[in-house]
C-alpha cells in the first residue's frame, strides 16, 4: 500500500459520501461588503471544528484558512475535522481515510513553515475510520494514530439520516440507526481502548440514538457537533418554535451523560434555516448573535461551559458570514460570563478534549 497515495477514493464504507455537500456557496465579494474589528482581540481561542479540503469544485487549503484567521482574533490552535478529502485510491478500502490524515498533517506543516502563522493549524485531528467494521477497525486506528504523529484525538462517523428525502442535512448517506448497530458499538470499544473520543454528527430527531450510545459507552468522550442539528428543512421549515422545544427536551436528556460535550456552531448551514446568505449585504455579528443566541445559551445552560466549545465550521459556514463575524457573534453572546467560563468556551474545553497543550 503506497504511503504517498492521497487521491480521492471511491471505496465504499458504512457511510457513503456524495461528491458535493449541500453547502451554501461562498461569495468573497459579498463577504467583503462587511468587515468588523475583533471584539476582545486578546481572548485566546481554539477553533474546535474546521475543514481543509480539495474536493470537486471546492478547494480550501491551509493558505485559504490562514487568510481567514487574519481577522484580528487570537486563535491559538485549531482542530481539523474529517471531510472525505484525499482518500487513498489504492490498498484496502478501510485504510483509504489515512490519506486524509496525511493531507491534514501536511497542511499543518505548510501553515507553519510557509505561511509563518502563529496559529497551530490542525493541532489536533478528528479523523474518519469506519467503526462499523467492529474490532477490525483497531489496526486502522493504530495506523492512523501513527501517521498523524499523535495528532489524531477523535473519530467522526457521520450518522445524519432522515426518512424524508427533502431533509438533506449532510453529504453523507449513512444507514438508519447507525449508532445502535452491534458492530458499530464494537468499533466504539476500539476507540475506548486507545483513549480516542467520538465526534457525533446527527440531527435533532436522532438525539435519542446518541443517548443510547452514551449509555453504552460511559468512559468514551463524545462530542456532539453543531448543537445537535435542530432542523429547519423540509417539513420542519416554518416550525422553529416546535423544533426548538423538541430539540431542547432531547438535549436536556443528553446532558445527563457527563462524557457528552457539545460544539457550538454550524449555524451557517442550510439545515438551520437562518438564511443569512439571502440578504443584499452580509450579516453583522449583532444579527448573527441575535439569531443563534437561544441555541448557544441553551447548550451552555444544560451542559455547562466546561462541556461546550465554540467552532467556526469553516469553510462550510463561510457562505453566510466571515470568520471575524462569527467569532464576534460568539463573543457578544458570552459577554456576560465571567473570565473562567469564557476561557472554557473559547479555549479550555477544546484543549482538554482534544489534548492540545
Amino acid at each position: 500500500m503506497s504511503e504517498a497515495s492521497t487521491h480521492a477514493s471511491t471505496h465504499a464504507t458504512a457511510t457513503e459520501v456524495r461528491p458535493n455537500a449541500p453547502h451554501i456557496a461562498i461569495r468573497p465579494e459579498w463577504l467583503a461588503q462587511h468587515v468588523e474589528d475583533a471584539l476582545e482581540p486578546a481572548l485566546p481561542i481554539i477553533d474546535a471544528h474546521h475543514h481543509l479540503w480539495e474536493l470537486p469544485g471546492k478547494i480550501y487549503r491551509a493558505e485559504d484558512f490562514v487568510g481567514d484567521l487574519h481577522s484580528g482574533h487570537n486563535v491559538k490552535a485549531t482542530v481539523f475535522v474529517e471531510c472525505h478529502t484525499h482518500y487513498r485510491s489504492d490498498g484496502p478500502p478501510e485504510y483509504a481515510p489515512i490519506g486524509e490524515t496525511e493531507f491534514a498533517l501536511g497542511e499543518a506543516r505548510r501553515a507553519q513553515a510557509e505561511m509563518q502563522t502563529q496559529t497551530r493549524v490542525a493541532a489536533a485531528q478528528v479523523g474518519n475510520a469506519d467503526l462499523a467494521l467492529g474490532a477490525a477497525v483497531g489496526p486502522v486506528l493504530d495506523r492512523m494514530i501513527e501517521v498523524s504523529e499523535g495528532r489524531l484525538k477523535s473519530i467522526r462517523n457521520i450518522a445524519v439520516w432522515h426518512a424524508d428525502p427533502n431533509v438533506r442535512a449532510s453529504a453523507a448517506t449513512p444507514p438508519p440507526r447507525l449508532l445502535l448497530q452491534p458492530a458499530f458499538n464494537q468499533g466504539m470499544r476500539e476507540l475506548a481502548a486507545r483513549s480516542l473520543a467520538f465526534d457525533a454528527w446527527l440531527v435533532h430527531t436522532q438525539l435519542a440514538e446518541l443517548r443510547g450510545l452514551a449509555e453504552a459507552h460511559p468512559s468514551t468522550t463524545i462530542v456532539l457537533n453543531h448543537v445537535g442539528g435542530p432542523l429547519a428543512l423540509g417539513p420542519y421549515r416554518g416550525h422553529r418554535a416546535e423544533v426548538f422545544d423538541a430539540w431542547h427536551k432531547e438535549m436536556a436528556a443528553l446532558a445527563a451523560y457527563p462524557q457528552v460535550h457539545v460544539k457550538l456552531g454550524g449555524f451557517g448551514m442550510a439545515l438551520f434555516g437562518f438564511d443569512f446568505h439571502t440578504t443584499v449585504t452580509p450579516p453583522d455579528s449583532a444579527r448573527v448573535a441575535e439569531a443563534i443566541r437561544p441555541y448557544v445559551e441553551t447548550c451552555i445552560e444544560l451542559f455547562g461551559p466546561a462541556r461546550c466549545m465554540f467552532e467556526s465550521n469553516f469553510p462550510v459556514d463561510k457562505g453566510c458570514f466571515s470568520y471575524g463575524v462569527i467569532w464576534n457573534a460568539y463573543k457578544r453572546i458570552a459577554a456576560g460570563l465571567d473570565a473562567r467560563d469564557k476561557a472554557s468556551l473559547f479555549h479550555d474545553t477544546a484543549a482538554r478534549v482534544y489534548g492540545i497543550e
